[in-house]
């Protein structure tokens, strides 16, 4: 039993309940030992009594300790202490992103985004890491009072998918996978489909799905088409509309594959809105939304979902029952209307009907929910049923590749395919015969990227040919075919020459040419860091230094408040743009530092050896110096406040002797010089 004032592990003293959940209570907590506020996740009590649901909730847990990422949660410490299983968390100062919504009923696109670009980054570094959340959902997304997105709850998802959860159900079937309504394996995918649904609610301000049970909306996630976010906010950017349907495709492979694909998509959004450079694959008859299949329902209905406990699918079976009930009592009441005539003979074919339909209904209701006793003509006749798809499916795909042989053979014969003169004079004359297709875009003189984008969006392929004999810069598209303008089919294969960059500085005129392009600096002040970043890289600039700087305005705390070159400043193509980020009025910031400082770890220098004298030295972004002293022992202890900067430099120097070593044949001795090593750590304070 927790209670406040208690002290867990010997070193977190419980402060205060800040939230509960479905499994867990959350408690705010001091560490003793290292001087720090932290959030304790304390499992319930119903939970820890089941060594399983334990065993895999510590393990999870452990994991997600190593994942480092600025957009997650950061777990410090995992432990039991008589019976209570905690999790030591980094305590977020701010509110949940599904609070942050009902506050605002629905964000802007920009603002939407950009938190599913944060988000988007954690889930990276997590899957990059084998780790997949299985629950992404508005409550398990934390936004901070500096604007910072962390999520939460890595510590659990995968022990909880596979044991107990019952209140908390109705909360994350709202945003769950068609694979995991079903039962089935979910990876990366899964999570990039909740991710979507989150963004859906971002933008309108609900969710796409909802109904009076849970099986109800599992049911409509697995068959129903997401309708399009545009029905709630009709001048939505095409772009973040496209890439919400992508998230959501009902089958895996048709979404994003990985969080990366994603973050591009959402980036290139904040750029070009309005562009439709999105890519949806057309779904083909098998992967179209469908109606749920009878073994599907019953996946569910059998407690197949992996998400739910076995008393909450027994709830949830009752449901599915008590509906089909229902049902039933309205068609015999319908067909007890019918029969109840006032000329029995009249009507005696009808009731013979009637009759034939309610026997009809009786047997197929009794096939279908007589469990113990038919389960196993249920599983024959679905498993012929199977074999009858399987055989139906690999005919039609005989049929389609016997087709596309044929076809590809006459194409060949009359010069359709491949790069024969006789192709390319069609192709030639069919841009001024009117002949249909699709303009080919005009490349030459492009980038390779950007030619690549440019066809892309228009559906052509792409295929790359090097020239180390162009003085053209590098990576310049110096010919193509087909020729732009030129009409061909979507999904055309468009070759282009590209210059190798070899020859690019033997001639002068091609160099002047280069040097006399000039590009105008744009206006990034008043946009965030990563918005600004953008915005010179679209216009072929780069980004220089970034300094944080206070500057009296508050408008533009956290954003860019000055830039060199300035605003419409000629610069020559891939110049650097220095930016400073505002980290509000001097006069108004101040921040706060405590911690324990280590010792350099081995992935900083692996030579450093313990006992070793250091000189330890932590100075602030505007020069202030907080520490300047020599230790052999860590950690060191400190806490500052009224810092006037947001961050500073820790910096550790000493010396280390390297090791002497003799050759035996010669006799020579190396080694034994004193070198100065120095490690440098980054410091964010705390705002006050």
């Amino acid at each position: 039993m927790i209670k406040i004032g208690m002290i867990i592990g010997d070193r977190y003293e419980i402060q205060e309940k800040i939230g509960t959940g479905g499994t867990a209570d959350v408690y705010r907590a001091q560490d003793r030992k290292l001087n720090r506020p932290v959030a304790i996740k304390v499992l319930k009590q119903e939970f820890s009594e089941n060594e399983n649901f334990v065993s895999k909730f510590r393990s999870e847990a452990q994991s997600a300790a190593g994942l480092m990422h600025p957009n997650i949660v950061n777990v410090y410490d995992v432990g039991n202490e008589k019976g209570i299983y905690y999790i030591v968390m980094e305590l977020v100062d701010g509110i949940t992103l599904k609070k942050y919504i009902e506050k605002k009923s629905r964000l802007t696109v920009k603002e939407a985004v950009s938190i599913a670009i944060q988000v988007a980054m954690g889930l990276e570094a997590a899957h990059n890491n084998h780790i997949i959340h299985r629950d992404i959902k508005p409550q398990n997304i934390i936004i901070s009072k500096d604007g910072k997105v962390k999520m939460t709850d890595f510590g659990i998802a995968k022990a909880a998918s596979s044991n107990t959860i019952t209140s908390n159900v109705m909360g994350s079937v709202h945003y769950t996978s068609p694979e995991q309504a079903r039962g089935g394996y979910s990876d990366a995918k899964s999570d990039i489909y909740s991710l979507g649904v989150t963004l859906f609610e971002m933008l309108t301000g609900r969710v796409p799905f909802n109904g009076d049970t849970t099986v109800a909306i599992a049911i409509k996630h697995i068959q129903e088409p997401l309708p399009s976010p545009r029905e709630f906010v009709p001048d939505l950017p095409v772009s973040v509309e496209k890439i919400v349907i992508k998230c959501c495709q009902k089958s895996p492979d048709r979404r994003y594959q990985t969080a990366g694909e994603l973050i591009t998509d959402l980036k290139r959004s904040l750029i070009t809105p309005d562009e439709d450079f999105v890519k949806l694959v057309d779904p083909d008859e098998e992967g179209a939304t469908r109606v749920a299949t009878e073994g599907e329902r019953q996946m569910i209905k059998h407690g197949a979902t992996g998400n739910i406990s076995q008393t909450e699918q027994m709830r949830l079976n009752r449901d599915i029952l008590r509906e089909e009930a229902k049902d039933r009592k309205r068609y015999d009441d319908d067909e007890r209307d019918e029969e109840e005539t006032d000329d029995p003979e009249e009507d005696e074919p009808q009731r013979r009907y009637s009759e034939s339909r309610k026997k009809y209904r009786d047997d197929r209701y009794d096939d279908r929910y007589d469990d113990e006793e038919d389960d196993d003509d249920y599983e024959e006749e679905e498993e012929g049923s199977r074999m009858e798809k399987v055989t139906v499916v690999m005919a039609v795909f005989a049929a389609l590749l016997v087709g596309v042989i044929i076809v590809y053979l006459a194409g060949r014969s009359f010069g359709v395919f491949g790069s024969s003169t006789a192709a390319s004079s069609n192709i030639s004359a069919s841009s001024g015969s009117g002949e249909s297709g699709i303009e080919v875009p005009v490349v030459v003189g492009q980038s390779f990227a950007e030619a690549v984008s440019n066809l892309e969006a228009k559906g052509f392929k792409v295929e790359k040919k090097e020239d180390s004999e162009s003085t053209e810069s590098k990576n310049t598209v110096v010919a193509q075919s087909p020729e732009g303008k030129a009409k061909a089919a979507s999904g055309t294969t468009v070759t282009l020459t590209v210059s190798t960059g070899e020859n690019a500085s033997s001639s002068s005129s091609a160099a002047s040419a280069s040097s006399a392009t000039k590009v105008a600096v744009p206006n990034v002040i008043g946009m965030d860091e990563e918005t600004a970043t953008l915005t010179l890289i679209e216009a072929g600039l780069k980004v220089g230094s970034v300094t944080e700087v206070s500057n009296e305005d508050a408008n533009l705390s956290g954003l860019i408040c000055n830039q060199t070159p300035t605003v419409g400043t000629k610069v020559a193509a891939d110049s650097s743009v220095s930016l400073e980020l505002s980290t509000g009025p001097a006069s108004s910031a101040t921040y706060s530092y405590s911690a324990n400082i280590e010792a350099p770890t081995a992935a900083e220098d692996s030579s450093y050896v313990a006992g070793t004298t250091v000189q330890v030295a932590l100075v602030t972004s505007d020069g202030t110096q907080l520490l300047n002293t020599s230790t052999t022992t860590f950690p060191i202890t400190v806490n500052y406040t009224g810092i006037k900067s947001p961050t500073g430099v820790l910096k550790m120097v000493y010396a280390i002797t390297t090791p002497t070593v003799t050759d035996p044949s010669t006799g020579t001795t190396t080694g034994g010089t004193t070198e100065t090593h120095t490690v440098t750590r980054a410091i964010t304070f705390t705002q006050q």
